[in-house]
């Protein structure tokens, strides 16, 4: 069996030359739910992101455009839920793993949304998916 390409688990790797760039924990406030009152009422979400990336020739010039920002990838979420109201995590997480893959240097992103409030006795129920330029 040949090696993927990709280090599906998102983490450091000087063979592939990948950076783990990760948000944990991102609570956010946003109208999403299929049900009337998550389209009127704003819920809690939680938001976890693990992006594969690229470290490029100056890994270590000490300059932020030679790096993939977790600010600029947490702006990204945050304009996202600012579009409105959205029916599906499932939905949700794909426009956050592709607004992530934008970056060229971003070669995997993980997303994993969660809704911590809505069945009473679960710590929070939602998504993951993975998504890369393959």
């Amino acid at each position: 069996m040949t090696e993927p390409s990709i280090i599906s688990h998102h983490v450091a790797s000087s063979r592939h030359r990948l950076r783990h760039v990760f948000v944990k924990d991102l609570r956010l406030m946003a109208l999403i739910g299929v049900y009337d009152n998550e389209k009127i009422n704003p819920q809690p979400i939680v938001v976890n992101i693990d992006l594969s990336v690229a470290e490029g020739a100056h890994p270590t010039d000490d300059d932020l455009k030679h790096v993939v920002s977790y600010e600029i990838v947490v702006k990204k979420v945050e304009a996202i839920l600012a579009q409105g109201h959205i029916n599906l995590v499932e939905t949700l997480a794909e426009r956050i793993a592709e607004a992530c893959l934008t970056d060229t240097r971003v070669q995997a992103a993980r997303v994993r949304v969660e809704k911590p409030e809505v069945i009473p006795n679960a710590a929070s129920v939602g998504v993951e998916i993975e998504r890369d330029r393959a």
